[in-house]
């Protein structure tokens, strides 16, 4: 089994996101519960409160071995995964939230994207995050999207910010063994 601990996104009891979060932090484990403030409204007052911008979910990162303690913390339904395997979040989706949400732009919940134009921030806070444009009127959005949970958060830029996205390069090795640029290959 894999020793080096991986993030996974687990699916948690309705509204008990943050106490779920509060008692992993509790047995050791590092979680990450994405915040969103919002302005609500009740009939005596309006207060800004946080809540989670993936309802019913929450990210940890640990290992198989702490598995069976993670199942067990209170307010932990189960790991989201397919076919009965649980399945790890690559890192750099969750580094894209956690730089989202600590350059104190202001994020939102968004509707989950598949198509739409890659771009990479070339400046400012966010240099070097990759997400995909929107527009909405007039301004712009980049969409940070967690395949697995096809779930995306969505944060205003400035479009002098961006590039267009390229595909990584990789170098290939030819039939002699010499290194050849070209476009990232899947290995299978």
């Amino acid at each position: 089994m894999e020793h080096r601990p991986s993030w996974f996104a687990l699916i948690v009891k309705p509204r008990h996101e943050k106490s779920a979060a509060f008692n992993l932090r509790c047995l050791g484990l590092e979680e990450f519960l994405p915040l969103e403030r919002v302005r609500r409204s009740w009939s005596d007052r309006t207060q800004a409160v946080d809540l989670p911008l993936f309802p019913g979910y929450l990210f940890c990162r640990f290992t198989y071995r702490d598995r069976l303690h993670v199942l067990n913390t209170a307010g932990v339904k189960a790991i989201l995964g397919f076919g009965g395997a649980d399945v790890p979040l690559q890192d750099h989706e969750i580094a894209a939230l956690q730089k989202l949400l600590s350059s104190q732009l202001p994020v939102s919940s968004w509707p989950y994207l598949r198509v739409g134009e890659k771009v990479r921030i070339e400046q400012g806070s966010l240099g070097g995050l990759s997400g995909t444009l929107v527009r909405e009127k007039s301004p712009w959005r980049l969409v940070v999207s967690v395949e697995l949970l096809q779930r995306s958060v969505a944060v205003e830029i400035d479009r002098e910010m961006l590039a267009p996205w390229r595909e990584p390069v990789i170098p290939r090795l030819d039939q002699a063994g010499v290194a050849r640029r070209g476009k990232a290959e899947r290995l299978d």
